[in-house]
């Protein structure tokens, strides 16, 4: 293993080109994260305003499936970038072997579950406050049905 003029190991320049591959697959993850929220938002907004302006519950009620559908999406995609970044900090660290440019993240899968990632603080906040709001159109909807 190489050494610096400390006598600390020292990363290769093949290492080097290696976490920054994974790093690329990090920021593509992110984006697609970011894009995935950007389309809850919209297909969420329809839902919102047609429940606003229908007296009936059933869209909005039908609104809780695309936001469901994306909050496990994007779940997925945090979960890949998780294990990427488990992977990127084995490779960083030179002590830890690590196959030169390996992608494989499955040795990581047990140290982020899948349930962790969906409860997990930015999944609830982003996904669980667009859910709670369908749910209001949804009780709102009935109510509006029952008294008429």
């Amino acid at each position: 293993m190489p050494t610096n003029d400390s006598g600390n190991p020292s990363i290769t320049q093949e290492e080097i080109k290696h976490l920054e591959f994974i790093q690329a697959i990090v920021t593509r993850l992110g984006n697609g994260s970011f894009l995935i929220k950007g389309w809850t938002m919209t297909v969420a907004g329809v839902f919102f305003g047609i429940s606003a302006n229908n007296p009936g519950w059933k869209i909005a009620a039908a609104g809780i499936i695309p936001i469901m559908g994306f909050w496990l999406l994007d779940s997925y995609f945090l979960r890949q970038e998780r294990l990427f970044r488990r992977l990127y900090d084995d490779v960083r660290r030179p002590a830890i072997p690590v196959e030169l440019f390996s992608m494989n993240v499955q040795p990581y899968h047990r140290t982020v579950p899948w349930c962790a990632v969906i409860r997990s603080h930015t999944m609830v906040n982003f996904y669980g406050t667009l859910a709670l709001v369908d749910i209001a159109f949804i009780v709102s909807g009935i109510i509006r049905v029952t008294r008429t």
